[in-house]
């Protein structure tokens, strides 16, 4: 379904369940190849109308998209929190976090791409050099369900505020979202399907990445991520890859344990555990090993999962991950882990109330798999070294934090760990602050949102020399000068040749 081109009553649907209980919500249509192909074309024309519109103009819009989201956004923190189940505050705090990502990047979308002069270097002193950055044209992006605002919209609206159209695939957890979020753009007025949403299924997705997108972005499973290279392969269309996390929080034994314990707890248990950075592992010094982890479950014990409006944490938004979370708790359990706060008894059909693991083997699944549920690992250190070892020692690299009253200390270990970002006594701040790039590495991906690489991600550099005046020496000719080749040669022994 695009927002320009409603179902028909006759085309193939799927119902969204109602994540608390089951119960269904709305159908929505699924998309198949030829309505995928029809929407790529209408955004072929929506780019060109989108060039014609300039930086200042492009600014307006996206500026004017913003306050019309935020200006409804308890209208969208409830869907968010209808959809995925979770409670409605933490829904409010990611349309936050959307829009101050939007707000950003409408407003320095010049600044980063436009034409800037750079050094032509001594050969090629008498010519001018530029780079600028060009929009790709129409950019794919298939969201995930966990966060369905916040994650996309770092693709969306970055891609549009380098120039392009844009196409979206939300997950089919979160169709309405999507829809929603299409729906805003076009009370705005515009003459163009600027932002369109289909909804659809994983051959909706796959339709997306063979109907000829100039670039696509996806976040969501490691393995899913796979595909999606592979389909987009099939035409050389450029990916972005977000496919999740292990992320390990340090905790050194000088550090403010009652505030490390705090932010733990939200790194884990907020959003049921399903945040692709959230806290899946804990290395805590051997110093402090008791005094965090008797503050941390005491903390997790008073929380409130469940499926009412006060609930700490909603239900599994994603039915099928109860099974991997209740296979993670058993395997470390049966390999020799204790459980501090529940149990395999604390997976249930749809809420899974906290877990919390205490010397798990490094080789369980719980430690080297992305478990995005509830639960939390919990290993001593003889020193953050190992910690960053151990941290390290996954296939995934997402995110990290570390807990350090010494500030140098934090920097350069946090300069150790393999991840694309890392928050130094506070959890996951990197990705709330608009000018830092989020994205990360291995199992995790590549590419980048966000900041000004994010721009730069949705955009085509472009190389531009003007010859200022003749150059003394002319080497790019098939006539050259004798003389002129004895200065080159000059130059390779004693410019670049001697220290």
């Amino acid at each position: 379904m695009t927002t320009t081109e409603p179902a028909t009553a006759t085309g193939p649907t799927f119902s969204k369940l109602d994540p608390r209980d089951g119960a269904p919500l709305a159908d929505y249509p699924v998309a198949g190849p030829e309505e995928v192909a029809r929407a790529v074309e209408r955004a072929r024309g929506a780019a060109r109308w989108w060039a014609n519109q300039g930086p200042r103009g492009r600014k307006e819009w996206l500026l004017e998209y913003k306050r019309a989201i935020a200006s409804r956004a308890e209208e969208l923190a409830t869907l968010i929190s209808v959809e995925t189940g979770k409670p409605e505050e933490d829904a409010v705090l990611e349309v936050m976090l959307a829009i101050g990502h939007l707000d950003w990047a409408a407003k320095n979308a010049h600044k980063v791409l436009g034409r800037k002069s750079v050094s032509a270097g001594l050969l090629m002193s008498n010519q001018a050099a530029y780079v600028e950055y060009q929009p790709f044209g129409v950019v794919g992006a298939i969201g995930p369900w966990n966060y369905p605002v916040f994650t996309p919209m770092g693709t969306l609206t970055y891609a549009m505020a380098a120039g392009n159209a844009v196409i979206f695939k939300p997950s089919e957890h979160t169709p309405g979202v999507g829809v929603w979020l299409a729906e805003v753009w076009d009370s705005l007025g515009a003459s163009q399907p600027l932002f369109q949403t289909i909804t659809g299924d994983g051959s909706t997705g796959h339709a997306l990445c063979t109907a000829g997108v100039d670039k696509l972005a996806f976040t969501g499973s490691a393995a899913t991520g796979r595909k999606v290279m592979a389909a987009c392969a099939e035409t050389l269309t450029p990916v972005v890859i977000e496919g999740g996390g292990k992320d390990a929080m340090l905790v050194d034994r000088d550090a403010d344990i009652e505030a490390a314990a705090d932010q733990a707890v939200f790194g884990a248990m907020g959003n049921a555990g399903q945040t692709c950075a959230g806290v899946e592992r804990i290395y805590v010094h051997k110093d402090v090993k008791d005094d965090f982890v008797r503050r941390f479950t005491g903390k997790v014990a008073a929380l409130t999962p469940g499926t009412s409006a006060t609930s700490s944490y909603g239900p599994m938004t994603l039915p099928g991950q109860v099974d991997i979370v209740r296979r993670h708790v058993e395997d470390a359990l049966a390999k020799g882990a204790t459980a501090a706060v529940g149990g395999a008894e604390s997976v249930g059909e749809r809420v899974v109330e906290p877990v919390v693991l205490v010397d798990v083997p490094e080789d369980s699944a719980a430690v080297t798999e992305e478990t995005f549920g509830p639960t939390v690992v919990i290993n001593t250190v003889d020193d953050l070294e190992e910690a960053v070892d151990k941290a390290n020692a996954t296939n995934y690299g997402l995110g990290g934090s570390i807990f350090t009253k010494n500030r140098k200390r934090g920097l350069a270990l946090a300069e150790k760990l393999d991840v694309g970002g890392v928050s130094v006594n506070a959890f996951l701040a990197f990705a709330a602050i608009p000018t830092l790039p989020f994205g990360g590495s291995g199992d995790s991906g590549f590419g980048r949102i966000h900041g000004a690489d994010g721009l730069r991600e949705f955009s085509r550099p472009k190389a531009i020399t003007v010859q200022k005046f003749q150059a003394p020496m002319n080497l790019m000719t098939m006539s050259r000068k004798p003389r002129d080749m004895k200065v080159v040669k000059w130059m390779l022994a004693n410019v670049h040749g001697k220290r």
